[in-house]
């Protein structure tokens, strides 16, 4: 029965999620200055009737409500809507590239993992943490993410996998090492090192069970960086994912794939958000 109360909470929630998405994505598109007007006006190439077809678009763009309501209709006829750009529904252009930006992200976390963990298992089991790990992160967060890409591109070294593992094993490294340094000072992991026991039986039987709240915590916030990273790496990396289209569809305008992209987007930070809150639950099972 709790599980059930749980499940409709969850579902409500990303309801309520989805609807104000929508609502706020299309008021922000609709307000942003310049959107009232077309480059395409501008250009001789194009007949009176095209620039009259123009105008009659910007005029049914003054009311939110009916934008609102064109683009709720899309969603409930299941195609999101056509786009602006493509003239083909959202969700034909959403899906092949879904596959990709998931591949970049899977790939990315799993990378930026395997680094953070291992610099800070290094770092934090040592009775005098040194410089020598604290400063290659601190480097790579004052680097903007736009500014990493864009060296790596010049230098033709590197990819975007590279770039946004870089990224999220900086920030994660710094929270894994105040984590385990904390862990490894505990008295009784200070006892168990004591008396001679192993340092992966310590991890796997005190360590990791103390701190999982915490990591399924930071895995959760690593999601949210790497989707925060999507549009200036897949960008300037030339990748046909969720980043790009985003960017296309915000210099053309084209507010049903807008919204199709933030309401995926939106979903994967509330599932990703989950992990946390279950956290015990899983730690106890």
């Amino acid at each position: 029965m709790n599980a059930l109360v749980a499940a409709a909470k969850w579902l409500a929630r990303t309801v309520a999620i989805v609807l104000l998405v929508i609502a706020g994505s299309t008021a922000l598109v609709r307000l942003a200055p310049g959107y009232l007007s077309d480059a395409r006006e501008m250009d001789s190439r194009y007949a009176d009737a095209a620039r009259a077809e123009l105008s009659q678009e910007a005029a049914r763009s003054h009311s939110l409500l009916q934008m609102l309501s064109t683009e709720i209709g899309g969603w409930a006829r299941g195609d999101a809507g056509l786009s602006r750009q493509y003239g083909v529904p959202v969700f034909e252009l959403i899906r092949p590239r879904l596959a990709v930006t998931g591949g970049l992200m899977i790939r990315s976390l799993a990378l930026a993992w395997m680094l953070a963990i291992s610099a800070s298992l290094v770092s934090s089991a040592g009775c005098n943490p040194k410089l020598f790990w604290q400063a290659p992160a601190t480097i790579l967060l004052a680097v903007p993410t736009a500014a990493m890409a864009t060296i790596c591109l010049l230098a033709n070294s590197g990819g975007p996998v590279l770039v946004m593992a870089l990224l999220l094993a900086a920030r994660d490294f710094k929270f894994l090492h105040r984590t385990l340094r904390k862990a490894w000072l505990d008295p009784h992991v200070l006892q168990a090192r004591a008396q001679g026991i192993r340092t992966r039986q310590i991890l796997t039987a005190h360590i990791v069970p103390a701190i999982f709240p915490q990591i399924a915590a930071l895995a959760s916030l690593s999601i949210v960086t790497a989707l925060s990273a999507l549009v200036p790496v897949e960008v300037i990396f030339n990748v046909p994912g969720l980043g790009q289209l985003a960017w296309n569809a915000a210099m053309n305008r084209d507010l049903p794939v807008l919204l199709a992209i933030t309401m995926v987007m939106a979903l994967a930070v509330t599932c990703a958000g989950m992990a946390p809150q279950h956290a015990d639950e899983w730690k106890s099972a």
